[in-house]
C-alpha cells in the first residue's frame, strides 16, 4: 500500500498523509538541531561560559543522550512503523488529523524536555511519556488486522521502549536509585535490536533486488535462519549483560559472540557488489557499524584501551545514525514514486554521518587532549548530513506521490 495523494491535494493532506512524511522530516530536523543546542553547550563550557538561556534540568550530555535516543531515535522507529506495518497487514495507514496528533504528542515531548528546568517533572514525564503508548496503539490496530509471530514482537520492542523512558523519567525525579544514563543505554541497544530485525529483512532483499536487475551473474547474499537466529539472540544476550550489574568478562564475551554472529550475517550479504549503489551500499554501513560498536565494547571490556562510552557511539551515531538516514532516504523516495537513486546531496549525507561516527567514537581514545575539537567536528559532521537530508526531502515529503501521469520525463 502507498499513499496516493493527488496534485489537488494541500501540501498539509500530502504532509500527513502517511506516516514516514512527518516523522522523517521531523526526526532529521531534530537530529541537526538537538545536536546544535549540545555543541553550543560544548563550545561555551569549554570557554568557561554559560548557556543561560537553557532551560534544560540536570546534566546537558544526559539530555543529549535522551533526545539523542527518544526523540531522534523513536521519530525514525514510529515513520518506518506507520509506513511498514501497513503494507505488511493490508492495514489503512495512519492519515490526517490522528496522524497529526501523534506528531503533535512527540513534539510536545521535544519542548517539554527541552524546558524541564521551568516545567514540574511530573509533567516533563507526562508529556514526554505519552508518544510511545499511543505510537503503540496505532500499530497494534494494524498489526492485529493480519497478526504474524514475527511482527508482534514490535509490540514487545515499543513496550520495552516504554518502560526504558519511564526508567529514565522516575531516576530523573529521584523517584528510584538507578544510574539515569543505564536507562538511555538500555534504550539504546533495544533500537540496535530493531536493526538487527530489520537489517535482517531488508538488507539482503534490497541486494538481491539490486544484484538481480544490474549483476545476475553474482551470487545472491546468503539468508541463514541459523545465523539469523545467532545474530539476534547473540544481540540480545549482550543487550541484557550490558545493562545487568555482571563481570567484565561475561560482557566481554557476549559483546565478542555478537560481533561474530553479526558479522558472519553481514559478510554473506554480498555488500561489496553494491559498491556502485551508495543507496544499497549504505544498509550495509549502517549494519557493519553493529559489527564495530560490539567489537568495540568487547576490546572495553576485556582490555580497558576503549570505552563503552565509545562502544555505545559507534552503536547511535554509526549503526543508528547510518541505518536511519538509509531507510529514511530509501523510504522517502520509493513510497512518493520516485527513482530509487540517491542524490548526490544523500550521498554526500551517507559519508559525513558515518564520518561522524568514527571522529566520535575513535577519535578522543586516539587524541584524548583534542576531546573537545574532536567532539565539535563530529557533531558539525552529523549535522550537516541530516540537514541535508532535510533540505532535499523537504519538497519531497510536502508534494504528492509521483504517478505515471505526473512523474518527470
Amino acid at each position: 500500500m502507498n499513499p496516493s495523494p493527488t496534485s489537488q491535494t494541500s501540501r498539509w493532506d500530502v504532509f500527513f498523509s502517511y506516516g514516514f512524511r512527518p516523522f522523517f522530516l521531523g526526526a532529521s530536523l531534530h537530529a541537526a538541531l538537538a545536536m546544535a543546542l549540545w555543541l553550543a553547550w560544548i563550545a561555551i563550557h569549554a570557554a568557561n561560559g554559560s548557556l543561560r538561556w537553557i532551560s534544560i534540568k540536570g546534566a546537558v550530555h544526559v539530555w543529549h543522550a535522551h533526545e539523542m535516543t527518544f526523540g531522534f531515535g523513536m521519530a525514525a522507529v514510529a515513520g518506518f512503523l506507520l509506513t511498514a506495518v501497513p503494507n505488511w497487514t493490508g492495514a489503512p495507514p495512519l492519515t490526517g488529523t490522528p496522524l497529526a496528533r501523534l506528531f503533535a504528542i512527540w513534539l510536545a515531548g521535544r519542548l517539554a524536555m527541552m524546558m524541564s528546568a521551568m516545567l514540574p517533572a511530573t509533567l516533563v514525564a507526562i508529556v514526554d511519556l505519552a508518544f510511545i503508548p499511543v505510537l503503540a496503539l496505532h500499530v497494534t490496530h494494524q498489526l492485529f488486522v493480519r497478526p504474524q509471530p514475527r511482527n508482534m514482537v514490535f509490540l514487545a520492542i515499543l513496550g520495552a521502549l516504554f518502560l526504558a523512558n519511564v526508567a529514565y523519567h522516575l531516576t530523573a525525579a529521584d523517584l528510584v536509585t538507578l544510574d539515569q544514563t543505564a536507562a538511555l543505554r538500555a534504550a539504546v541497544l533495544i533500537l540496535v535490536l530493531i536493526i538487527v530485525i530489520i537489517g535482517g529483512r531488508i538488507v539482503p532483499s534490497f541486494t538481491l533486488n539490486h544484484l538481480q536487475r544490474v549483476r545476475p551473474e553474482v551470487a545472491p547474499p546468503v539468508r541463514s535462519a541459523l545465523i539469523d537466529r545467532a545474530a539476534l539472540f547473540s544481540t540480545l544476550l549482550f543487550a541484557v549483560c550490558a545493562v545487568t550489574p555482571v563481570a567484565n568478562w561475561v560482557v566481554a564475551i557476549a559483546a565478542g559472540a555478537a560481533a561474530l554472529a553479526n558479522g558472519v550475517r553481514l559478510a554473506g550479504w554480498r555488500g561489496l557488489e553494491t559498491l556502485p549503489a551508495p543507496i544499497v551500499l549504505v544498509l550495509h554501513v549502517g549494519y557493519l557499524w553493529i559489527v564495530i560498536g560490539l567489537a568495540t565494547w568487547c576490546l572495553a571490556a576485556s582490555t580497558g584501551l576503549m570505552s563503552d562510552v565509545a562502544a555505545m557511539h559507534a552503536l547511535s551515531s554509526g549503526a543508528i545514525g547510518t541505518m536511519t538516514l538509509a531507510v529514511m532516504s530509501r523510504a522517502s523516495l520509493g513510497h512518493t514514486g520516485r527513482p530509487l537513486a540517491a542524490p548526490p546531496p544523500i550521498v554526500l549525507a551517507y559519508v559525513l554521518v558515518s564520518l561522524a561516527a568514527a571522529a566520535r567514537t575513535f577519535g578522543s581514545a586516539l587524541v584524548p587532549a583534542w576531546y573537545n575539537a574532536i567532539m565539535l567536528v563530529a557533531g558539525l559532521l552529523w549535522i550537516t548530513a541530516f540537514a541535508a537530508f532535510a533540505f532535499v526531502f523537504l519538497p519531497i515529503l510536502t508534494a504528492p506521490r509521483h504517478t505515471a501521469a505526473t512523474r518527470p520525463a
